[in-house]
């Protein structure tokens, strides 16, 4: 399948169900309390899904792979909010295993696009 827009992206559809458990496990009563906490995670995990699409849209590798960048950036820091609110017991140990294979997954799945999009980058310019 050739990719058109953002929405085509299979890591972009990833972002975007994390970001619904992520606010899903904030509107939980011990979570929906910590209002600085709750902002921070829910932030960061728009913030995977929104820089997968600006940097689509820039129609630039170079600049979608700085992007990407940011995204996993992202992506590690939901990860490590996971710790302080398991660690709140905001969440059960099962939840946070839940997200943290989401997270993984997704930063599994940028790293493995910003490699392709490398290899792609280099290969036009051999050629």
């Amino acid at each position: 399948m050739k990719v058109k827009t953002f929405e085509d992206l299979q890591v972009w559809k990833d972002a975007r169900v994390f970001v619904n458990s992520v606010y899903e496990l904030t509107s939980q009563e011990k979570f929906n309390k910590d209002f600085g906490l709750k902002d921070q995670i829910q932030r960061a995990a728009v913030s995977i899904m929104n820089n997968i699409s600006e940097g689509f849209e820039r129609d630039n590798n170079k600049e979608f792979l700085n992007f990407l960048g940011y995204a996993k950036g992202s992506a590690g820091e939901v990860r490590s909010m996971l710790y302080v609110v398991l660690d709140l017991n905001y969440i059960s140990k099962e939840k946070f295993d839940e997200c943290y294979k989401r997270s993984i997954d997704i930063i599994t799945q940028i790293s493995n696009f910003k490699n392709y999009l490398r290899n792609y980058s280099s290969k036009e310019k051999t050629n």
